[in-house]
């Protein structure tokens, strides 16, 4: 990995920011080559710019994370750093075409070298993403599909897309009560443990 990579780092913390541009200054192969504190900023510079890669925080304020990976998701590669093991912002990662998830607590060589590889097309997640990544493969895909009914079907929907609690309800005029037993009930009837398993069985479905 000799080539020399420029990177963008979003994140409103500025010492946050400038912490990882000052590591990242020590490792070979990476030119920090501005910083954002929100993701309208972040859109801003790296389209003035051009990196190679965006280091992008997931909570920002105005324009999160997420939302400015989806819209700098065909322009650059999009990596997000952050320190929410969550499932909902990882769907909404996936969902918006971040090429990784990873930790805050990665080692400075470790993330050199995940940006290096999400550069290259390989996506890079942490391992404790990876583990719940990794549940992916034990899904049934052969086994034939299970009824919802067409109000969990909308719910699921939603959920593939990244939507919290809060925006569901909203948009299929429920409370959020209501949405979080709809979730409840379509992870038992799917037989997964989290949303990111209920999205994943959405989208290989194709239910979106």
């Amino acid at each position: 990995m000799t080539a020399i990579l420029r990177v963008l780092i979003a994140d409103d913390e500025r010492l946050v920011r400038e912490g990882i541009a000052a590591l990242l200054a020590l490792q070979s192969g990476i030119e920090v080559v501005a910083t954002a504190e929100n993701g309208a900023t972040a859109i801003e510079l790296a389209r003035e710019l051009a990196p190679d890669v965006v280091l992008m925080d997931i909570r920002m304020p105005g324009i999160d994370g997420v939302e400015a990976a989806a819209v700098l998701r065909d322009e650059t590669t999009v990596l997000m750093l952050t320190t929410f093991d969550d499932e909902e912002y990882l769907v909404r990662a996936l969902h918006a075409g971040a090429s990784g998830y990873l930790l805050k607590d990665l080692p400075a060589p470790e993330l050199a070298r995940a940006i290096h590889l999400a550069h290259a097309g390989v996506d890079q997640y942490s391992a404790t993403v990876a583990a719940r990544l990794a549940a992916l493969v034990r899904l049934r895909t052969t086994a034939p599909p299970i009824e919802l009914t067409d109000r969990e079907t909308d719910v699921l929907r939603l959920v593939a897309a990244g939507a919290a609690n809060r925006e569901i309800a909203r948009s299929l005029y429920l409370s959020e009560g209501t949405v979080k037993n709809h979730v409840s009930s379509i992870l038992n009837r799917l037989g997964v443990r989290d949303r990111t398993q209920a999205a994943i069985y959405a989208h290989r479905r194709g239910l979106l």
